[in-house]
This record gives C-alpha cells, sequence and structure tokens, in this order.
C-alpha cells in the first residue's frame, strides 16, 4: 500500500517562501507522475502541479512563475517551491498521483499552508 507523507508548511508571510516534501513509499516512484493538489477552506480540491515520469512539468495558472514542481527519484519524494506566496496560496497541500480519483492512492495527511501578515 502506497503511503505519502507530507511537510514543509507553515505560516509566512505575504512574499515569502516555502518548500513542500512528498515521501513515498510502497511502490516504484520512479514509474509515477506526481502531482500537487490544495484545498483551501470551504473549497474544492484543486491540482497544483504535476511532474511527469521524464520531469516535464506542468501548473495551474495561478501558481505559474512562482511554483515549481521538482522530483528527486533516488529519495521518492516530490518538491513544492513556492515562491512570492499570497493569502489565495492559504492551503492544505497534498501530493498524488494524477490519475482518476478512483485510482488515486491513499491521501497523506496533507501540509498546511497559511500565508498572512
Amino acid at each position: 500500500q502506497v503511503q505519502l507523507v507530507e511537510s514543509g508548511g507553515g505560516l509566512v508571510q505575504p512574499g515569502g517562501s516555502l518548500r513542500l516534501s512528498c515521501a513515498a513509499s510502497g511502490t516504484i516512484f520512479s514509474m509515477n507522475a506526481m502531482v500537487w493538489y490544495r484545498q483551501a477552506p470551504g473549497k474544492e480540491r484543486e491540482l497544483v502541479a504535476g511532474i511527469t515520469t521524464g520531469g516535464t512539468t506542468n501548473y495551474v495558472d495561478s501558481v505559474k512563475s512562482r511554483f515549481t514542481i521538482s522530483r528527486d527519484n533516488a529519495k521518492n519524494t516530490v518538491y513544492l517551491q513556492m515562491n512570492s506566496l499570497k493569502p489565495e496560496d492559504t492551503a492544505v497541500y497534498y501530493c498524488n498521483n494524477p490519475l482518476p480519483q478512483s485510482r488515486r492512492w491513499s491521501w497523506g495527511q496533507g501540509t498546511q499552508v497559511t500565508v498572512s501578515s
């Protein structure tokens, strides 16, 4: 069974930066595309950024040029570097695979990101 453990969140002022990590176990990590999702209070979970097995990345428009997704297959870890953070980035951030909902792995606990002055 795949386990996902997200970390790196916290409280940061607008304009600040955070680096999130997601460690995966129980799967051949290098053979899986990975994505970061986020869920803000009262809103549905949304896809934020994705990275293929070959390293191709994509982003939702609202985070382009501010967020960078990367992966380290040797560490079974995917990262999300978040710069120029805005209050609207406040959410719980999760990682998972990009497959349809019925085929996603069990969700981890997520990591809370709060952007506030």
